[in-house]
């Protein structure tokens, strides 16, 4: 019996490893790396007043290992594909160099979810969609980034509006739809300024120069939005659902070291 025991033991120990590096590497297979380190395959760029894939000023690049987004000209990075229902997490961090008309506003830039429609949509820059917005000082923001139509909105619970306010997510809050515009993150300095290396008392983002690791869960028609492991952001009845995303260039320089997306479901 002692025997059948050990057997019986080192079995089941067995099928437990076994499970356990079978969970790891469906889990590693399921992750898409939309950035490989290497190049920009999988994405295409598009810069205003010069369109797709015509970067003469090479303002979205790859070296040393990271995307390099110059932000002397407006545009984006868009992928080739459309994606919905993922967990996105993008690691990034401010460089020293902004440009004209943003030279010595806060340094800004964004991701781009749920992006539809043709290159240069909205303003002729960018693909109408949902942000999830990098600024100095408001990194978690949502904007809608559309055509003033139900076709792009969210609906967001925001806090008691303050004398000269914005619309700050509260998730005990007032819910709220917006075709246009934005919701500011939930802890965002009510006297911020549009000026070069702000910084609000209570920032999650960290200082100049750090890495920070923005992760947006989109889930069916919900988007929640983490900085640095806190929860800033919520939206629910987010219109569209699905579609490409986008990273910009918005008159800041911005490394980015990961863009990795997993699939909720298949």
């Amino acid at each position: 019996m002692g025997k059948l025991n050990l057997k019986f033991l080192a079995a089941i120990l067995c099928l437990f490893v076994i499970t356990g590096e079978t969970t790891a590497q469906s889990k590693r297979s399921k992750t898409v790396r939309l950035f490989n380190g290497k190049n920009l395959k999988g994405w295409y760029r598009f810069v205003e007043k010069r369109g797709r894939e015509n970067d003469v000023k090479k303002v979205f690049t790859v070296e040393k290992g990271l995307i390099h987004v110059s932000g002397e000209e407006y545009g984006s990075i868009i992928t080739d594909e459309e994606y919905a229902n993922y967990t996105l997490t993008v690691e990034f961090k401010w460089g020293d160099n902004t440009y004209a008309p943003r030279a010595d506003r806060a340094r800004d830039s964004g991701v781009l979810l749920h992006s539809t429609g043709p290159d240069g949509g909205y303003r002729g820059i960018w693909m109408r969609s949902i942000e999830c917005q990098l600024i100095e000082g408001g990194t978690g923001d949502f904007l809608v980034v559309g055509d003033g139509t139900d076709n792009y909105a969210l609906t967001a619970t925001i806090a008691p509006n303050k004398e000269g306010g914005g619309r700050v997510f509260s998730p005990s809050g007032t819910p709220v739809t917006i075709h246009s515009g934005r919701i500011d993150w939930f802890d965002r300095d009510p006297n911020w300024k549009d000026v070069k290396g702000f910084r609000g008392a209570k920032d999650v983002e960290k200082p100049l120069g750090e890495w920070n690791t923005m992760v947006c869960v989109a889930d069916e028609d919900r988007i929640s939005s983490y900085l640095n492991g806190v929860l800033v952001n919520q939206a629910t009845q987010v219109k569209p659902s699905k579609g490409r995303i986008q990273i910009q260039s918005e008159g800041a320089e911005l490394f980015v070291r990961k863009v990795e997306l997993v699939p909720l479901r298949k």
